[in-house]
């Protein structure tokens, strides 16, 4: 074509073919070479003065249309749970578009805030203009960062609270939000990325003194993103909720069902009650009855409610508060099973023999009124012989047929052979105040035991009923340890003398019999460890691959709904494979539960970094008034840059920096992880015991850094450091030597 397309062809080959917008497209299109591309190029012009078009590097487009591929900005989902997200590149006249995101099974979860590069296809007769797909995601923007504001002439800086995070950023005067000399601050990056000098931010969010008592948890809080804050539509929907009625329920009222918890619980979503078998046919076995409140019938599928639960994924739980799945009025209420109410569950009755082995189960949806709540330190002294007045009256009926079928239970365990770890919890106990008044370690009592093995049976009959019924679920799926792991732990104890089975499928047991063999040796603490260390981490999935920890085949969370999304979900799911109600799962749940399952167990993760870092930070403010004091300990932790030290008496993580480790220089050895003196040839390695001196902790990052003073008994050497240099021939020979023994040995048992 030699004549020159008119500006309105020009409008509809863009429209047209919105992927071949350059302008090199443009004159292929229309058969333009030699001079008249610069009449082309003078066309193309006027039509993105005119606002008919919007130059974008070198291609053009109709500024009221948005780009094939374009960076949007996630949102929160719709009234119907559905991701919508946001152009980040709007220039039309009109309003904004409306994307919704279409998801793939392989794609990953994506949370509000989210920037992602989108594949945008236009649709008509919709309330959304765009689906969007998921291509690839780059990243939130803009960057955020949570520190101490410190004034400045200039305006001032940020000292981010991470640890792992020693850069400054600027704030440039008239960006500090009014924000004072000391106070904690949320920021958020402001203009490009500098190539050289301190990052700009501006201050969105002033957060207070981060000394201030129970500030620690909402530093934690800020940092990893979890919502703290339940949005108006949610909490309406919440307090408009009424009490559940007999109505299409089974009566449990008058069944004994207790509750076992902490004492400082604030809500009960689990009650029980067991009694002898009175089925001839199962001589000596026993009944144990397993109630969850059923949170499925409040919290509908694309409630304002249902989408912020599946946001957060879980409770989270810090020493002074808890950031809950649900609002009170659900959590500590309506789904709360409180002594003498009636309150809607979903039960399990399951029939065990009298080796533990359980032989019958069917769920039931009910109304059930609990008898009395209890925490586990008074139901035990009950069991011991001491019982209160509350407890007294239940002895009979109540707590000694409870202990009786955890007996039968505790028998099938030992057949069974779950992987047995003794890895004492530590506890942070604080003041009304917020201080830490000491750690001490988390009791451990056969009344806890007895409710975990009832609720672990409740979850393996959730999975069999559903399995049964070839109903979708959400497993939860604990895969055994990596080969290389696996051979890491091995040569971990063949070094400590002892032995880990081989040749043969890994099963708990072989582990149990490993750590059986370091019990009460100068190892147990390194091997219990090590074997942690070697464990993949638990998710969920819909599709089942077994838990290898508990040695069971199939797994679903069942028994805590008010904290855990993925036990919601599998209620929805009995709920539609009994035919119980409209409430179950919905085809939309079904075809997005692959999302679901990598979202819940992300924010799973969220939460526990959160936990860990909040104390983390209780511990070096609880340390903080001690600098100087000496303590004793293990290591922990090997690493380029340093070892790591667990404290025996309160269980923090402290850092020997690697520049002061005596007085010569140390070599890392990545593949045995270790540590090495260059003059002595002094190995550092794990669960090796050592002294040593607090030197500095940071409460606002729950930073320990501490100095060596002596390990297994040999004090370190003073002076100044040596020169770098090998360690010597002697002890790398003996370290080249053991290790090659390990491969002998490995590959004459292969």
């Amino acid at each position: 074509m030699s004549q020159l397309p008119t500006k309105a062809e020009i409008l509809n080959w863009i429209a047209d073919h919105p992927t071949l917008t350059a302008k090199r497209d443009i004159a292929k299109a229309f058969g333009i070479k030699g001079a008249a591309r610069i009449d082309l190029k003078r066309l193309l012009k006027e039509l993105e003065d005119e606002g008919h078009l919007a130059k974008r590097k070198k291609t053009y487009r109709d500024p009221d249309r948005l780009p094939p591929v374009s960076i949007v900005q996630v949102g929160p989902p719709n009234a119907e749970g559905d991701m919508t997200a946001r152009p980040l590149e709007w220039t039309g006249e009109g309003p904004e578009p409306r994307i919704l995101m279409i998801a793939r099974a392989t794609d990953p979860a994506l949370g509000e805030g989210d920037r992602i590069l989108a594949r945008l296809t236009e649709v008509r007769g919709q309330t959304y203009h765009y689906e969007g797909r998921l291509i690839r995601r780059v990243g939130t923007n803009p960057a955020r960062v949570l520190g101490v504001f410190r004034k400045t002439s200039e305006g001032g800086r940020i000292l981010p609270i991470d640890k792992g995070d020693g850069k400054e950023w600027l704030v440039p005067e008239g960006a500090t939000g009014g924000a004072k000399d000391g106070e904690l601050v949320e920021a958020e990056q402001a203009g490009p990325k500098a190539r050289m000098g301190l990052p700009r931010a501006r201050v969105i969010n002033r957060l207070g003194d981060p000394s201030a008592p129970k500030a620690v948890s909402l530093i934690a809080i800020h940092q990893h993103g979890i919502p703290d804050d339940f949005p108006d539509e949610v909490i309406a929907e919440a307090d408009s909720m009424k009490p559940a009625g007999l109505n299409g329920r089974e009566d449990m009222r008058d069944m004994p069902l207790i509750t076992i918890d902490p004492w400082d619980a604030r809500d009960h979503d689990d009650a029980c009650w067991a009694h002898a078998d009175d089925d001839p046919a199962n001589a000596g076995g026993h009944v144990i009855w397993v109630a969850i409140a059923d949170v499925a019938h409040y919290v509908h599928p694309g409630s304002a409610l249902d989408i912020e639960a599946r946001k957060r994924g879980n409770s989270s739980y810090f020493p002074d508060r808890v950031v809950p799945m649900l609002p009170d009025r659900l959590s500590g209420d309506l789904c709360s099973l409180h002594e003498g109410v009636p309150r809607a569950c979903i039960a399990v009755r399951m029939q065990i023999d009298a080796e533990g082995q359980k032989i019958g189960h069917r769920f039931v949806r009910g109304l059930m009124r609990s008898v009395a709540s209890l925490n586990y330190r008074e139901v035990q002294e009950a069991r011991d012989g001491t019982p209160n007045d509350k407890c007294a009256p239940l002895m009979d009926l109540v707590i000694t047929p409870l202990y009786g079928a955890y007996d039968a239970l505790v028998k099938a365990r030992a057949r069974r052979q779950p992987l047995d770890l003794d890895l004492p919890e530590r506890k942070v106990i604080l003041s009304d105040e917020g201080k830490v008044t000491s750690v001490n370690f988390a009791d451990r009592l056969d009344a806890h035991k007895l409710i975990e093995e009832f609720m672990v049976l409740a979850n393996v009959a959730a999975a069999e009923t559903l399995i049964a019924r070839r109903s979708p679920l959400l497993f939860r799926v604990h895969e055994e340890p990596s080969p290389e792991k696996l051979e890491s732990l091995r040569d971990t104890a063949e070094a400590a003398g002892l032995v880990l089975a081989k040749g043969q499928v890994l099963k708990t047991a072989h582990l149990n019999a490993l750590l059986a063999q370091a019990e009460g040796t100068d190892h147990d603490e390194l091997i219990n460890i090590s074997t942690l260390r070697a464990m993949t981490q638990a998710y969920y999935s819909p599709s089942n691959f077994g838990h290898f920890g508990l040695a069971l085949q199939a797994y679903a969370h069942f028994t805590s709904p008010i904290r855990r999304y993925s036990d919601l979900v599998v209620h929805r799911a009995l709920i539609s494979a009994h035919k119980w109600g409209d409430d179950g799962l919905s085809h939309h749940e079904i075809d997005r539960l692959e999302a679901t399952a990598q979202h819940i167990s992300e924010t799973e993760r969220r939460s526990m970094m959160a936990e860990r870092d909040t104390n983390d930070r209780y511990l070096a403010a609880f340390l903080s008034d001690r600098l100087g004091a000496e303590f004793s300990g293990r290591i922990s932790g090997i690493a380029k840059f340093g070892a790591f030290v667990k404290l025996d008496e309160t269980g923090a993580d402290g850092l020997i920096p690697i520049r002061s480790l005596g007085s010569e220089y140390f070599h890392f050895d990545r593949d045995r992880g270790t540590l090495m003196g260059a003059q002595t040839g002094l190995t550092i390695g794990l669960g090796q015991r050592v002294r040593v001196k607090l030197t500095e902790a940071a409460p606002v990052t729950g930073g320990i850094a501490l100095e060596l003073i002596s390990i297994e008994g040999r004090d370190m050497p003073k002076g100044p450091p040596a020169s770098r240099g090998k360690p010597p021939k002697r002890a790398l020979g003996k370290a080249k030597h053991k290790a090659d023994k390990l491969k002998r040995k490995a590959k004459r048992s292969r």
